[in-house]
């Protein structure tokens, strides 16, 4: 299963005819953040395969069309406290960064901590059923300590670091950093997850045969 992960830029590439040619393989894909509904739609009306995504902290609400008030990516199903089974794939999404200027989808530490808290229930059952808790878990702000940075904006969120630590999904996809530097990290393994700045775009495939307990991870995933 081929992954794309997009966040925070429009790419060339992806917001254009090309996108076939570089992306018509991907199965899903995931948006984590920032990144205006027409676009997110362009991607979905070209590859015709589900789009995920979270909203970033500076989405606007709502975007405003020609024909009206547009509050929602047509066609896109948001991840925001949910957990979703796709084919065998269990995604699980936050929201939004830290508070810092009141704006929309800004969140405190406390506020944070009690919306991933509501995902344990649902992680608790996947461990049931299919005998892990998640393979993907996609924000906008970054978990804290790991490609985060010292302004408050910017700072990442201490309740991100507890669900990799103690649920370790295999990979935490995250935007909000923009990236200007080639020698600036974006991978990071925390445990077993890799924790990943999509910033822009990231490819992921994940190589897996199917189970009656879901997706069984071989190693031979790659990102790009």
């Amino acid at each position: 299963m081929k992954v794309l992960t997009v966040s925070d830029i429009e790419i060339g590439i992806i917001y254009s005819p090309a996108i076939l040619e570089y992306f018509g393989d991907v199965d899903v894909v995931i948006s984590c953040g920032d990144l205006p509904y027409y676009y997110l739609e362009y991607i979905i009306s070209m590859l015709n395969v589900p789009l995920y995504y979270v909203l970033g902290n500076h989405q606007n609400r709502p975007e405003i069309r020609e024909k009206g008030e547009h509050d929602t990516p047509w066609g896109a199903v948001n991840l925001n406290r949910r957990c979703i089974d796709y084919n065998g794939l269990l995604v699980a999404g936050i929201q939004g960064s830290l508070l810092y200027n009141y704006g929309p989808y800004q969140y405190t530490q406390a506020e944070m901590w009690t919306m991933v808290w509501s995902l344990v229930p649902a992680l608790m059952l996947n461990r049931l059923r299919y005998g892990r808790f998640l393979d993907i878990f996609a924000t906008h702000a970054p978990p804290w300590g790991i490609h985060d940075k010292e302004d408050l904006p910017h700072r990442g969120i201490k309740a991100f670091l507890w669900l990799d630590q103690v649920f370790q999904p295999r990979y935490h996809f995250h935007g909000h950093i923009h990236v200007y530097r080639p020698d600036e990290e974006v991978f990071t393994l925390l445990k077993s997850t890799w924790i990943v700045n999509t910033y822009g775009y990231r490819v992921t495939e994940l190589a897996y045969i199917p189970s009656r307990r879901g997706v069984q991870e071989r190693s031979s995933d790659y990102v790009r």
